[in-house]
């Protein structure tokens, strides 16, 4: 039996030389295996912050653990088994290893079965390791069980692939290799096509994208694991260790490979960096860490952004570059590997071909004759549906020629008239953008989309960088379009199809974001290069000036409809004026909800989409009657007044109980609440007519629109306050709140709350609890206390509370806006400073954006009026003092 043993060549670390003098085979041993590994660890980290390269660093930690290791091997009872080979797998495998990976080895027995001596043995060895500080992840496995287990999982084949013999029979390692290899199992096509499923899984855990806010520096796209893939796929295809290799067979360039490992290194330091600042193996670039992580690099924060921005920002465009070299290297596999050679061309025109289902360029010097074919090609693929992707030789020559994309270039009308082409495409236009995006060609044609590819905002808002929000917008618009997707938002499918153009509201959602991270108001910036861009392309100065108003505008409509009472004829025609005519309104809705949709997949739920359509339909129907002609306050009552009697009338109350339950309301409260609001208000009533106590009711608590509450009890200024405090403590979401005085003494409060989704069963008993919980905290003495934990990702960001007042005098009311960090208790708190100021809720809106509360109060005095300067002075002084933890 030939016994091998990894080599001893330990240069690096003159500490195992120095080990080896002191181990005498005593208990002390454990000790000094301990501390020369943990002096070990600490040099490596010195040598990191002292900017050695990072490949050696890496390297240098899998050498020492092979010492530590093969040394507690000799000195427990490794030396005493035959038959047997201690093998390094994995990333341990390759002999890379950062300061929290696992450490995966694999004893390998030559005899049939795995006799008690060998598990004493084992056992004896890997508890010597724990006990001197390495935490390996093992296997024990005869060879039959090895080969067994490879053939049926992919990822053990995988591992094996890059073992790596420590110490042991060098005989039994190479007949394990070679009934492993590619000759035995998994021979190169199958292995490929399963680790592309496996890509495309893992992927997909990850939302398809590189640009998640919280990325995984191996799993997520344009990680590690991608570089891996590459690696993985050349060593079962060509035998090739090493990324190195690809060069000398054409499959990666110089530049190729130069920029890959570039990549690489970038990685593994945030990864190295990451597993030291958290002392453990942690791969995910959690909020918690990033701005530490910011700090160690020397990122410092400027006028526009953030030293956090800066560095999430090379990390996204290191991850895009690893994506877009994933994306070909793979496709060059794809071809050498699976596609059948001798499948005949078809010709396109003079420059193009479809070979294998994919776009392929005839002449390799095309886009040096003619650079306009670098645009050209993207409108070719919407013309053949049967293409499926681009040639890797093409994505390559598109790689290498984008710089050919010059001012000359983008001014050129013919290029105009082909990404005009490309929008007005009736399929593919996401889809071909996306490619364009992925190959550089985007960023090339429009400088500026070039400045936000890869830029983050540092906040739980935006779930995705700025160019991956805008192609999703773009994304979300095009389902808008299809019919074939009607039955996602029937309402805006509806009115997407019936614009005229709808490639307008395409390059709205191409703009309305490519000013961020300028400075100043990025609607504003965004507006003049929108309408610039649009004007060279030539699209006519109508349709320019629309787009330039969408993107100027693009906010305005989620802002009013969250923030504003759109009950109330005013804020319609207020809002009306701005929007002008029908086209500008229904381009501005279609696009608000894309945008919002597309900015966190968090963020859009039923309520919201209600807001949105009651704003857009009385929006119309104010444009309807004409702007000189608004709709009338005592109209709008009186229409609300006769819906609301038709539905009671329906449901057997007749006009004498309706009339005594509606005696005590005022014109506002039929403004502020819908026909089905009041019905639903007067039935309740109708049964405790008698009821002095209050009266608690509750009803679709799970609905997806939001559950609805009403609570009628003697007026009182804590009332607000008490009701918010028992919500947050169950852990629902306030969406809305709307307080109506009635006669004797008391006021009648409405909620839109958010909770969970549950069986009829289930709700009626929570909306049971409920009640019940909020008659106790009426009948109690003290507020209830919220106690919930504020979640992780909250705590993380420092949001400044802002308070301020405008006056409202048409409505004879103050409004107060409030911003500040989202936390449990904050609404209670709030109102616990109502309270103290004797200031009435007469509305609120709540509105929750990532880290922070932009919610607004609509109040008056104790006497119905508005709010003094001086009450607003003090309150705004309660409120910041009651929110520390805010600031």
């Amino acid at each position: 039996m030939a016994t091998h043993s990894v080599s001893e060549n330990f240069d690096a670390w003159p500490e195992l030389a120095s080990l080896d003098r002191q181990l005498d085979g005593s208990v002390d041993d454990i000790g000094r295996y301990r501390a020369t590994l943990e002096r070990g660890r600490r040099r490596l980290v010195e040598r990191f912050r002292n900017n050695d390269t990072i490949e050696p660093l890496v390297r240098d930690l899998a050498l020492l653990v092979d010492g530590i290791l093969l040394r507690v091997w000799r000195n427990s009872a490794g030396e005493q088994f035959g038959k047997m080979a201690l093998i390094a797998v994995g990333g341990y495998g390759r002999g890379e290893l950062h300061p929290g990976s696992d450490i995966d080895v694999m004893l390998l027995v030559g005899r049939k079965r795995i006799n008690a001596d060998d598990r004493a043995g084992i056992e004896q060895f890997l508890t010597m390791l724990w006990d001197v500080g390495l935490e390996v992840g093992h296997s024990v496995r005869t060879l039959k069980e090895c080969v067994r287990a490879a053939k049926e999982d992919i990822t053990v084949a995988t591992s094996l692939m890059e073992s790596r013999l420590l110490h042991g029979d060098a005989e039994l390692f190479t007949k394990m290799r070679k009934k492993t290899g590619p000759e035995s199992i998994w021979p190169s096509n199958k292995f490929f096509e399963a680790k592309l499923q496996e890509q495309t899984a893992r992927h997909a855990r990850y939302h398809d994208t590189a640009s998640n806010l919280e990325p995984n520096l191996k799993g997520s796209p344009g990680g590690l694991r991608d570089i891996q893939m590459v690696g993985w796929v050349a060593k079962r295809h060509f035998g090739a260790d090493t990324l190195r290799e690809l060069v000398s067979t054409d499959f990666l360039s110089a530049h190729e490979y130069l920029t890959i490992s570039q990549d690489r290194a970038f990685l593994w330091k945030i990864r190295f960096a990451l597993h030291t600042l958290t002392g453990r193996r942690e791969d995910r670039l959690l909020f918690d860490h990033q701005a530490r992580l910011a700090e160690e690099f020397g990122y410092q924060d400027k006028p526009h952004s953030l030293g956090v921005e800066q560095l999430m920002q090379k990390y996204y465009r290191t991850a895009i570059r690893v994506t877009r070299l994933n994306e070909m290297l793979l496709q060059l596999f794809r071809e050498a590997i699976l596609i059948n050679k001798n499948e005949p061309s078809k010709r396109i025109n003079d420059d193009l071909q479809i070979v294998n289902n994919n776009l392929d360029v005839i002449d390799s010097q095309l886009f040096e004759r003619r650079p306009n074919a670098l645009m050209e090609l993207f409108a070719v693929i919407h013309e053949h549906v049967e293409i499926t992707g681009v040639s890797a030789r093409t994505i390559r020559l598109i790689r290498q020629k984008r710089d050919l994309i010059d001012d000359r270039f983008r001014n050129d009308p013919e290029n105009f008239k082909t990404f005009l082409k490309i929008l007005r495409a009736p399929i593919g236009v996401t889809h071909v953008l996306r490619r364009m995006n992925v190959y550089g060609i985007l960023a090339r044609y429009i400088p500026e989309f070039g400045k936000i590819v890869g830029l983050m905002q540092y906040d739980l808002f935006h779930a995705y960088t700025v160019d991956a929000h805008t192609l999703f917008v773009v994304s979300n618009l095009r389902r808008f379009a299809l019919s074939r997707f009607n039955h996602e938002f029937p309402y805006c499918s509806q009115i997407m199809q019936s614009l005229p153009k709808p490639e307008l509201v395409y390059l709205a959602g191409l703009f309305h974001d490519i000013a961020k991270g300028r400075g100043g108001d990025h609607s504003e910036l965004g507006a003049e290069v929108a309408e610039n861009f649009c004007l060279r392309l030539g699209v006519g100065t109508y349709d320019a000036r629309l787009v330039s108003w969408l993107v100027r505008n693009h906010l305005i409509l989620s802002t009013t409809a969250q923030k504003k009472d759109i009950n109330d004829p005013q804020v319609i025609h207020e809002f009306s004026t701005l929007v002008r005519d029908d086209l500008h309104l229904k381009y501005l809705y279609v696009l608000t909800v894309a945008d919002v949709r597309g900015t966190n997949p968090k963020l859009w739920n039923s309520w919201k989409a209600s807001l949105f359509e009651r704003l857009y339909r009385q929006t119309r129907r104010a444009l309807d009657r004409g702007l000189e002609n608004p709709i009338d306050r005592e109209e709008l009552i009186t229409e609300t007044r006769e819906q609301a009697a038709a539905l009671l009338h329906a449901v057997g109350i007749d006009d004498n109980q309706r009339l005594r339950a509606w005696e005590n309301f005022d014109e506002t409260y039929f403004l502020r609440h819908s026909p089905s609001e009041i019905c639903w208000h007067t039935e309740v009533l109708i049964r405790h007519i008698r009821q002095h106590d209050a009266v608690v009711a509750v009803r679709n608590l799970s609905s997806a629109d939001g559950g609805s509450m009403m609570v009628l009890a003697p007026r009182a200024v804590d009332t607000f306050s008490r009701v918010t405090a028992v919500l947050e403590q169950q852990g629902l979401t306030i969406l809305d709140a709307r307080v109506t005085n009635v006669a004797h003494d008391y006021s009648l409060d409405s909620y839109r709350i958010l909770g969970v989704s549950e069986s009829a069963h289930d709700e009626e008993r929570r909306a049971e609890r409920l009640e019940a919980a909020i008659l106790r905290a009426f009948a109690s003495r003290h507020v209830p206390k919220v106690t919930r934990s504020a979640p992780r990702q909250t705590k993380i960001f420092s949001t400044p509370t802002v308070v301020e007042f405008a006056s409202d005098p048409n409505n004879r009311q103050t409004i107060m806006e409030l911003i500040a960090a989202d936390q449990p208790g904050l609404l209670s708190r709030v109102g616990q400073a109502f309270v103290e100021c004797d200031v009435l809720v007469t509305a609120a809106k709540i509105v929750t954006i990532g880290e922070r509360a932009e919610d607004v109060f609509y109040l008056t005095d104790n006497q119905g009026a508005l709010l003094s300067a001086e009450t607003c002075t003090v309150l705004q002084e309660k409120i910041m003092e009651s929110l520390p933890s805010a600031t």
